[in-house]
């Protein structure tokens, strides 16, 4: 099983997140895009990194509005995979 963060570490991780938060136990980031096709678009370019990773997001989709969190559930938190994943997630246009 994946070893929890500190807070430190939390906080010290979400600093080089842009646009990302943490949200007790959750890091979380919504994107706006121009409309539902290409929130769509979008959240297909999150599998691979997800899969790669053995790591994946939960999705909320709103029209053109992608709101994506990362926790690892068996860990019961935050983990370094979970940043690892935002970063990868982050280089997605």
């Amino acid at each position: 099983m994946a070893q929890l963060l500190t807070e430190a570490e939390i906080q010290e991780s979400a600093k080089v997140l842009s646009g990302w938060t943490v949200e007790g136990s959750k890091l979380q980031i919504t994107r706006t895009f121009k409309d539902f096709i290409q929130a769509i678009e979008f959240v297909n370019k999150l599998v691979e990194p997800a899969e790669s990773a053995g790591h994946h997001p939960d999705i909320e989709i709103s029209y053109n509005k992608v709101k994506i969190t990362l926790t690892t559930h068996d860990a019961g938190g935050l983990t370094q995979a979970d940043f690892d994943v935002a970063q990868a997630i982050s280089q997605i246009n």
